[in-house]
């Protein structure tokens, strides 16, 4: 299975990337699981983020949303703005 990751804001920057494609082991069928995923992979800040939010091709997504083939991921954190 194969999706699309997208970072925003201050992940974006961290990363220095705004996105990537990831093929998913088949134990990974959740947005939890693929955030564990992401920080065994070194992407440590997904981990210590506070308030992070996530979206699954563009609604909002709790950790047991699940993920499948071709589907879109986002990881952002809380922006204001002003």
């Amino acid at each position: 299975m194969s999706v699309r990751i997208l970072y925003f804001a201050g992940l974006r920057e961290a990363f220095g990337c705004p996105g990537e494609n990831l093929d998913l082991p088949a134990a990974v069928s959740n947005v939890g699981a693929l955030r564990a995923l992401l920080v065994a992979q070194g992407r440590d800040l997904l981990a210590s983020a506070k308030n992070l939010r996530c979206a699954v091709n563009q609604e909002m997504a709790a950790a047991d949303t699940p993920v499948a083939d071709g589907d879109e991921v986002a990881f952002f954190p809380p922006v204001t703005g002003g």
